[in-house]
Parts: C-alpha cells; sequence; structure tokens
C-alpha cells in the first residue's frame, strides 16, 4: 500500500466519523437526550 493510498483512506475515515457525529447530536437534540463523555477520567454528560 503506498503513502497515497494510506492518506485517502484515513481521509474517507475521518469524514465517516466526523458524519457519525453529527448524525449522533442530531438525534440526541431531536429526542432531548444527553451525551455521555469520559473526559480526565471522569464521565460527563452534555446537554446538546
Amino acid at each position: 500500500m503506498t503513502q497515497e493510498n494510506r492518506e485517502e483512506k484515513r481521509d474517507k475515515i475521518v469524514k465517516g466519523l466526523e458524519k457519525a457525529y453529527e448524525k449522533m447530536v442530531e438525534f440526541k437534540r431531536k429526542n432531548n437526550s444527553e451525551i455521555v463523555i469520559l473526559k480526565e477520567n471522569k464521565i460527563i454528560k452534555i446537554k446538546p
């Protein structure tokens, strides 16, 4: 696999993750539910 191929695949993966995150936030807003994250070994709930 060439370096160019790897970068192209990495870019596609990152774009897919960004799209999934946007859909998740939209879903959470629609259903008025919290987003749960782990920050500095603490569980944090965020209202979108």
